[in-house]
């Protein structure tokens, strides 16, 4: 038979089943012409399974975030008002007038127990009336969303009503962690860690799943991650308190352990797809009900819900009440967590019972992936075990990394800021005094010019322009630009109010572009970026793990033809008719994002040929976790460490974030450029590959290596279970093994490989023969050679 690889398809199919040599010579018995049929089936599956996958992923997660957090809303916000009660009663009266369906106001005389209210996270926020004063009570650590939205909407309800407003914050942040974001990126990281080892788990080494052995397992684990955690937040980046040190290992190994235990019986109920639903409970309705990033009070009521039993705000708050409130409240989420922890186990156990009941031969797991690296499937279970390992415990590493220590205190650094006076010098004297006062957050320019000032700041060269006062306006007036980073815009904002206080004198914002409605926050610009990325490479995993024999050039960049411009109307689809998020733009955004997801595929393609799946390690490192803080997106460049500002003019999610953000408000003015930065991607990464491809093919079918050995044994093992059972005596059990043994030899090609997770091993037989395996084993226990055929890998 020819060493040759197949070419086509056709030919795949063909050597897989091939023609019976009886008969009429080359005429297909009924039984091969099923077979082919089922092959040929198969491989659909398998190319459907290309754009499926990544359409479902990238569907929920991206309809979720965009859908929940593009247009946030206070409704029914628990606030009380304490105060004697006409005062009360007045004041309740204002600020329903002016905001009738954001709060749920609640009064009282108690002045105390308003204020132990929002310290318990029971009230948003508190009102104290005293004589003509109102003191507007917050929790930061709550969440600065949460107490930025309350005082945004009723301070002016307040000062219409002829109070004068304070301000009092119950539960400031630390200095170590300014914007609460230690609490929601630790909550992140544990929740990849719960779930994450499921994704390949499954489908490389089953056996593991035994509940004997998955158990213990778990539990170390847990405790892996959590002293991972810690060992970033507190001794490197030193955003948790050394105080909070046992509380913050107890929560994250609690946290991994439950969500590990929850996701253990979907993975047994249905098998490796069980991540999906995983990610959909934990990552996509969890993010929305975490009151983390948004107030749950402004996402839609159903998530309220959500967040009262689900792990991730079971988490977050335990985190937050450690870190800002010295541990109050966090009893609570601990008991939900404890209870996931313990129906995991109960319904898993459960499960298993019955499962043995009705299956007295159980069907062992088939093993669908052959090496998580890409290469040989290792041959010792150590070397495979360690890789099942390194692959989620480097996404973690890289997430609370990279993520938190880029944005856990953003604070800005060398900002561009116009000022503006009748002449360069009297603006440079001016500029003096203010980098006195500013120590480095700002770099100034001076201009004598309103117009060019106008001109810089519409093209986001200039963040904002400050327009000192003159006989003409005697007010300080501050040119911004919102749409061209909200982040930028509201620090600019709040900066130069104070400096115009310190003079006595107001402020008047003209902001050249505000955002509109449906994108209060900014972040619409990054959420669509996300959908490209995510796209964008894993279509090369999937396709290279679900059917590796579209993975030669000449197959990939057909199938990147079709899948770009579908997965890019997805994303646009989602943006605009589905969420509503984007009003318009249709095209544009369907054609750039055409380019961008065809770009970051081959991107990964690069790294899949050199690591297999563990591409997605150094492409998402890259792409997301180093991308999202240079992005320049929800957070700004300017506030973000020097490493990563940087990084703004180069990585693919920068370039997306700005194409899109020039899409939507700026008339695409500098679309051409982004673009170009993300067409040298392609173009260079889409050279790597043709290099890499020419001294190494890629192999269109994994290498299971040895596996059928593991195969033998664990058909030996189960017959010799079966044996014992029925009583026999070790002879009979011998002869069991050996007929095993010549079953599989001539010709069993079940693809039942490894023992199912229900049945528990027994210890192996001491004298029954054993020798190590080799490479040279896997030639003389297949009916044709590896290489002619496509095996089984989902």
């Amino acid at each position: 038979m020819s060493d040759r690889q197949p070419r086509t398809r056709r030919e795949a199919l063909e050597s897989e089943h091939p023609a019976s040599d009886s008969g009429a010579g080359s005429t297909l018995t009924d039984e091969d012409q099923a077979a082919a049929k089922r092959a040929k089936a198969e491989f659909i599956g398998r190319t459907v399974a290309i754009f499926l996958m990544p359409l479902i992923f990238v569907g929920m997660m991206i309809t979720s975030y965009l859908g929940t957090m593009h247009s946030p809303e206070a409704n029914d916000m628990p606030i009380v008002v304490a105060g004697s009660s006409a005062k009360a009663d007045d004041v309740t009266f204002a600020i329903n007038g002016a905001e009738p369906d954001a709060f749920d106001i609640e009064s009282t005389d108690d002045i105390y127990s308003a204020h132990e209210d929002v310290v318990d996270r029971d009230a948003s926020a508190a009102i104290i009336v005293e004589g003509d004063t109102a003191t507007i009570v917050t929790a930061s650590g709550a969440g600065v969303q949460q107490a930025s939205t309350v005082e945004q909407l009723v301070r002016p309800a307040l000062e219409d009503d002829g109070m004068k407003v304070t301000t009092e914050d119950v539960a400031p942040l630390p200095d170590r962690d300014p914007t609460g974001m230690a609490a929601m990126f630790l909550m992140t990281a544990i929740v990849m860690a719960g779930y994450m080892p499921f994704s390949v788990l499954r489908s490389n080494s089953p056996e593991l799943l035994k509940f004997k052995r998955i158990v213990p397992i778990l539990a170390g684990w847990s405790a892996v991650i959590a002293g991972l955690v810690w060992t970033v937040a507190c001794p490197i980046l030193d955003v948790v308190d050394v105080k909070d040190t046992v509380a913050v290992l107890g929560i994250a190994w609690l946290g991994v352990f439950a969500i590990s235990c929850v996701q253990l019986f979907i993975t047994r109920l249905v098998g490796a797809l069980g991540v999906i639903i995983g990610i959909l409970f934990l990552m996509v309705l969890g993010m929305p009900s975490s009151n983390m990033a948004m107030p749950v009070y402004s996402m839609p009521k159903f998530f309220r819900f959500t967040h009262e039993f689900l792990p991730m705000p079971a988490i977050g708050e335990s985190l937050r009440s450690v870190l800002y409130f010295d541990g109050n409240g966090v009893t609570g989420h601990l008991f939900v967590l404890a209870l996931g922890a313990v129906a995991g186990l109960l319904l898993t156990k459960v499960y298993d019972h019955f499962y043995a009941k009705r299956n007295s031969h159980p069907v062992p797991l088939d093993v669908n992936v052959a090496a998580i690296h890409g290469g040989r499937r290792p041959d010792t279970k150590l070397m495979r075990y360690i890789s099942l390992t390194l692959f989620p415990l480097a996404m973690v590493t890289m997430m609370i990394t990279f993520m938190l220590g880029a944005m856990h205190s953003p604070t800005p650094k060398d900002m561009p800021v116009a000022v503006v006076e009748s002449s360069v010098e009297q603006a440079e004297d001016t500029i003096k005094q203010l980098d006195e006062q500013m120590d480095g957050k700002f770099e100034f320019t001076a201009l004598d010019d309103k117009g060019a000032a106008r001109r810089l700041v519409e093209n986001r060269d200039e963040v904002a322009a400050l327009v000192l006062p003159s006989e003409k306006n005697p007010d300080f007036e501050l040119l911004a630009n919102q749409a061209g980073n909200n982040a930028s815009y509201r620090v600019a904002v709040q900066v130069f109010e104070q400096v115009a206080q310190a003079q006595d004198s107001d402020l008047t914002v003209d902001n050249l572009q505000p955002l509109p409605d449906r994108d209060k926050n900014g972040v619409v610009v990054m959420y669509v970026a996300m959908g490209w990325i995510l796209g964008g490479f894993m279509v090369i995993i999937v396709a290279a793990n679900a059917n590796p024999w579209t993975r030669p050039l000449k197959r990939m960049l057909p199938i990147i033809v079709a899948y770009a411009p579908f997965m890019s109307l997805v994303v646009a689809t989602i943006a605009g008719p589905i969420t509503g998020a984007v009003d318009g733009h249709f095209a544009e955004l369907w054609g750039a994002g055409i380019i961008a997801i065809a770009c970051i595929s081959m991107f990964a393609m690069v790294f899949e040929r050199l690591l297999g799946m563990f591409a997605i390690i150094p492409v998402i490192g890259t792409l997301m976790f180093a991308g999202v803080p240079s992005s320049n997106g929800a957070l700004s460049q300017y506030m973000v460490p020097k490493f990563f500002a940087t990084l703004h003019d180069y990585l693919p999610m920068a370039a997306s974030v700005e194409t899109i953000r020039s899409i939507l408000y700026f008339d695409g003015d500098v679309v051409t450029e982004h673009l170009q930065v993300l067409g040298l991607w392609g173009l260079v990464s889409l050279a790597l590959v043709f290099l890499i491809d020419g001294i190494k093919p890629p192999r269109t079918a994994h290498d299971f290596g040895n596996l059928h050995l593991e195969r033998e044994r664990e058909i030996a093992k189960e017959q010799r279970k079966q044996a014992l059972a029925l009583g026999m005596s070790p002879s009979h059990q011998d002869s069991g093994e050996e007929e095993a043994d010549d079953e599989f030899s001539q010709g069993h090609d079940s693809h039942q490989t490894v023992q199912g997770s229900v049945v528990d091993e027994e210890p192996e037989d001491s004298g029954s023969p054993r020798r190590a395996p080799t490479a040279g084993d896997g030639l003389t226990h297949s009916r044709e050679p590896e290489d002619e055929r496509i095996p089984s890998t989902v």
